[in-house]
């Protein structure tokens, strides 16, 4: 007896964006992202992290996207609740502590693990700093605080922009634990950018792989 296969948690219908002046980035483009982890795989310059922004529905483009049942157009609050991101660029948290900036990012999640939140912190070393403005962080620890927020989510999509960057040995080795365990929860997909196949990681199984440029 065949097992019936869980439904996407997002598709992408005729999907097109450019920046002015740019090549497309997609045009029409269709696409389906299911339970576990899909790489979202692209050189430097690819497009990768915009196409998480459009994704993420902080960048406007013109298609369907459906997430977990609510579509960004008809439901664009239901649709951003959906789904965690948080740009690697973003100055936007560097007045407020690592504290408050984790109480922002899972405002209305009400998935939110806060004990894995807290093993995360402990895993991610980032204890002695999470009453720190986050301005007075590194690059580094801006990222764990980051992550931290997105591993112990209840959003069914969880969205990261080459989360190794700027971590040391033991923070990587304590992400990809994390990745495996929230990959396994039904319900759950993980969307990574990347410019490496993450061969390296052999326990997370990758359930799809997207090519830049889009084909």
């Amino acid at each position: 007896m065949n097992t019936p296969m869980p439904p996407p948690i997002l598709q992408l219908q005729d999907l097109s964006f450019s920046y002015p002046d740019q090549p497309a980035l997609a045009s029409g483009w269709c696409a389906s992202v299911g339970e576990g982890v899909t790489l979202l795989l692209g050189d430097t310059g690819t497009g990768k992290s915009t196409l998480l922004r459009v994704i993420a529905g902080t960048l406007p483009a013109s298609g369907r996207l459906t997430l977990a049942g609510a579509r960004l157009d008809a439901e664009p609050g239901v649709y951003e609740r959906n789904v965690f991101f948080c740009d690697p660029a973003t100055e936007a948290f560097d007045q407020v502590t690592a504290r408050a900036c984790t109480a922002t990012l899972s405002e209305g999640d009400a998935g939110f693990d806060p004990a894995s939140w807290q093993a995360l912190v402990e895993g991610f070393s980032l204890a002695p700093h999470i009453e720190k403005p986050m301005y007075m962080l590194s690059t580094g620890s801006k990222r764990k605080v980051w992550l931290a927020a997105a591993l112990a989510s209840g959003r069914p999509l969880v969205l990261l922009d080459e989360p190794e960057g700027a971590l040391d040995a033991r923070s990587i080795g304590c992400l990809w634990n994390a990745v495996e365990s929230l990959a396994a929860r039904a319900g759950h997909a993980i969307v990574i950018a990347s410019s490496a196949r993450l061969e390296h990681v052999p326990r997370v199984p990758l359930a799809g792989c997207i090519e830049l440029p889009l084909r």
